[in-house]
């Protein structure tokens, strides 16, 4: 029993050592650079960016309603 341990590290370490000199490795270091590349190209926001947008997107919306009701009075006192 004392050996399970060590068979399960000496395991470990061939499938480590194995896979740091297999395509493997490259295989994910490229795809990560193609994907980073991928998503370079779809010019995308990231979270901060978006609740950034959508608070100014709600302030504009607030001031434009605002107007909007100081234009209808505007045209209601004009029109008596």
């Amino acid at each position: 029993m004392n050996q399970g341990p060590s068979f399960l590290d000496e395991l470990q370490h061939r499938i480590r050592e194995v896979l740091q000199h297999s395509p493997a490795k490259d295989l994910e270091a490229n795809l990560r650079a193609m994907l980073l590349q991928g998503f370079a190209k779809l010019d995308l926001l990231t979270r901060e960016e978006f609740e950034l947008q959508t608070e100014v997107l709600a302030r504009t919306r607030a001031k434009l309603e605002a107007l909007e009701k100081r234009v209808a009075e505007l045209e209601t006192i004009r029109k008596d």
